[in-house]
């Protein structure tokens, strides 16, 4: 088998031209609104046909047994949940293009998960709350999102990527996706997030060089 040939056969690679939003045929999906630009590639970007895997030493270990989503900070009611209460949360599907600021852009990604707005309604946060630390299982990885891309309706906690349970490597069980930033606000392995008044750095905000986890990038 030549190479080519395995990257056709890989599920993740992407051998059709990115469909445009109109030509999305599943009813009911959340059209992201990068999607709808004339050049969906940024200035810089490049298109990648795979889905590249950018972290320090690979995925955390997690037990989906003991896998826990926590809510906090500003917020009436804060929240817990085990992966399989997780589940049993309203869905919704969105489609949207994926960049790294590693210079690469994804295009053309359907996800499946909990949205955002789902986490704030039932944690009733508060109106002082101007920002959300995302929290990962990744050593303690995070990163920091203003609160109004985290409530934009294409944001969501995702566990499925195109119809299919979205890889340890790529941050599952479930990862934040945030499509109108980059990637790296799309935090992987998130274990929860936490409402503030006032922004917080993220690890990569700090400017940490080496924190033994995953680069966020991706």
């Amino acid at each position: 088998m030549s190479f080519l040939d395995s990257l056709i056969k890989d599920p993740e690679y992407q051998s059709h031209d990115p469909r445009k939003p109109e030509e999305i045929a599943e009813p009911d999906v959340i059209i992201s609104p990068d999607t709808r630009r004339e050049n969906r590639i940024p200035p810089g970007q490049s298109r990648t046909k795979k889905w590249p895997v950018l972290d320090a030493h690979g995925a955390p270990p997690i037990d989906l047994a003991t896998w826990k989503f926590e809510v906090d900070g500003l917020v009436d009611k804060p929240l817990h949940f085990s992966l399989d209460e997780f589940m049993q949360l309203p869905v919704v599907k969105v489609y949207s293009d994926f960049h790294c600021v590693t210079r690469w852009s994804r295009l053309d990604n359907i996800w499946t998960g909990v949205p955002t707005r789902e986490i704030a309604e039932r944690a009733g946060v508060k109106p002082e709350a101007k920002f959300v630390l995302a929290l990962a299982y990744d050593y303690g990885w995070t990163t920091n999102v203003p609160i109004e891309y985290f409530l934009k309706e294409d944001s969501l906690f995702a566990f499925l990527h195109d119809g299919a349970p979205i890889p340890p490597e790529h941050g599952g069980p479930v990862r934040l996706i945030i499509p109108q930033l980059y990637a790296w606000k799309s935090a992987k392995w998130v274990r929860g997030v936490r409402f503030l008044a006032a922004d917080k750095a993220g690890f990569w905000e700090e400017g940490v060089k080496d924190f033994g986890g995953s680069d966020g990038l991706d």
